[in-house]
This record gives structure tokens, C-alpha cells and sequence, in this order.
């Protein structure tokens, strides 16, 4: 059965799309710690992260610091954190934090977005994107 996350991908499931290339896709949080909160995920799905490839990792760090980047120049933030968990779906994802404090890295409290600001800030974040 594919994740969610390929489901997003195919498009069977609507996202707030970041930026996306032939292999990688990135996205807004929908649970967001912080606006800007984004999920970058290989297209292809695995469960594990060190089952991809040496390849496709360094692809999908290359790809998650392009976001980054797009994020700094689009949330005001002290940085981006960036975690990878992997246990709530199983399909890769780094998640992309926009961070003032450690406690934001802690996905306890979680910001709540108008559908109009997840629009707004994904085009913002996507401009951004090089």
C-alpha cells in the first residue's frame, strides 16, 4: 500500500508543494512546529533513510539544503533545524524547521495555519527555491 506521502506525490492527495525536481519533492507540514515547517522526501518510496542509496541521500541532503536556503530567505528565524525521525510514515522525509529555540524541535506545540497562509507561504518559500 503506498504511504501518504506518495499519495501526495502522485497527487492523489493535495500539498502545499515547496519545490519539486524529477526525484525529490518538498511540502509544507500540514501539523506544523512553525510556519514553513516542510517535509522534503525522495518521489520514490522507502521506509529507512540509510536504505537509499549513497546516491540518492547525498541527492536528497543536496535537494533538503536548496530548501533550506528558500526557507532562511522566506521565514524570519534564527535557523532551520532539521530532523529526521522516520517513524510516523513510512517513506523518507527530512523535516525542515524554522527555529528560534530547541524547544521548537521538540514537536510538542505546533503552530496552526489558515489555508490561505499555507498557500501564501508555500508561494513564498517556492520563489525562493534556486
Amino acid at each position: 500500500m503506498a504511504s501518504i506521502f506518495t499519495k501526495i506525490v502522485n497527487g492523489e492527495i493535495p500539498s502545499y508543494k515547496v519545490a519539486e525536481n524529477e526525484i525529490f519533492f518538498a511540502f509544507l507540514d500540514i501539523n506544523p512546529n512553525a510556519a514553513g515547517h516542510t517535509l522534503v522526501i525522495p518521489k520514490k518510496e522507502e521506509n529507512k533513510i540509510f536504505d537509499l542509496s549513497k546516491e540518492e541521500y547525498a541527492g536528497l541532503m543536496d535537494f533538503s539544503y536548496r530548501v533550506a536556503k528558500a526557507l532562511e530567505k522566506t521565514v524570519d528565524c534564527e535557523r532551520i533545524g532539521m530532523s529526521v525521525i522516520g517513524l510516523e510514515v513510512p517513506h523518507v522525509h527530512v523535516h525542515l524547521i524554522p527555529i528560534n529555540t530547541m524547544a521548537e524541535m521538540q514537536f510538542i506545540k505546533k503552530e496552526k495555519l489558515s489555508k490561505e497562509a499555507f498557500v501564501d507561504l508555500a508561494s513564498k518559500i517556492a520563489a525562493n527555491f534556486e
